[in-house]
This record gives C-alpha cells, structure tokens and sequence, in this order.
C-alpha cells in the first residue's frame, strides 16, 4: 500500500507537527499499524484512527494500492504532452474523465498539460491518444512518450 499526499489543500487543513508525523509513518509503510502509528507519535490508537480518517476526509492525503502495470495486465504506460488553444482547466477537466489517465498536471513550459496513461497494448494506447484525447475540443497538438521501463516510483517525500 501506499501513501499518496495529494497537491490540492483544503483551505482549513492545517497541519500541525503530529498530523505530519503521522502522514510521514504512512507514507514509509501505507498498511502500517494504527497502534505502532500511535507509539511512534505518542498518541493513543484511538486519536491516531481520528486524525488519519480525518487527514483522508478533507483530501490531504489518500491511502491506496500501488501495483506494478505490467504485473496485472497493462504492457503499455506513457506519459502525453498536451498542447491546448484556448481554455486549459475545460480540456484538463474532459481528460481526466478518462479512464486511462492515473496522473493529470496542468503545466508551464513546451506543453499545457501532461498525462499519464496506463494501457493495456499499444492499440489501446493509439485508441486513447487518437480517439479520446486528440479528439477533445481545444486540444492542439499531442506528443507520446512511451515508457520502456520503470525505475523509480516513490511517494516518501515528506511534510514541510
């Protein structure tokens, strides 16, 4: 499992230096224990549960399985630079509706948006980028960077 903090804050998530420590526990091991959570932090279990269902709840963080594409049937990953004419936040909105899309960033720099994408062969992925993505009004130009393999993938980046 594993701890996914996500960049999108609500404006009332403050988080103090224990709601840190805790998101820290989870992001080293997102199956951790609630009561080796709570001694690490000096909490009781109970009050740990609270504040992680909490941390959950107002979206600074999200617990998940991270599996590896391959290992479950997708042979094809890439990552698509998008370049839009017109409003970025309405084709950002209608790619991530795709099913496809694990990852959507709204960027500055030689493209507007970058999406990943996990496909099952590259038909899908041809599939995606021509009949879904390309086809999404406002979509200028697309450019495919094919995966060929996987070397780091981490999410223990900390609190600040």
């Amino acid at each position: 499992m594993a701890l996914v903090v996500t960049r999108e804050r609500l404006p009332n998530a403050v988080l103090d230096d224990v709601s840190k420590a805790i998101i820290e526990q989870l992001q080293d091991d997102g199956r951790r224990p609630y009561a080796t959570i709570a001694k690490a932090v000096g909490l009781s279990e109970a009050a740990v549960r609270q504040r992680v269902q909490r941390l959950i709840e107002s979206g600074v963080m999200q617990i998940v399985a991270v599996t590896d594409p391959l290992q479950v049937g997708f042979t094809r990953a890439a990552m698509i630079g998008v370049r839009v004419d017109g409003d970025i936040e309405a084709v950002a909105e209608a790619m991530a509706t795709l099913t496809e899309v694990d990852y959507l960033v709204i960027t500055a720099g030689g493209y507007d948006i970058l999406a990943e994408v996990v496909c099952e062969d590259d038909d899908h992925l041809l599939e995606v980028v021509n009949r879904h993505v390309r086809a999404i009004p406002g979509v200028r130009q697309t450019e495919t960077f094919v995966y060929l393999k996987l070397r780091k993938q981490i999410y223990t980046w900390g609190t600040r």
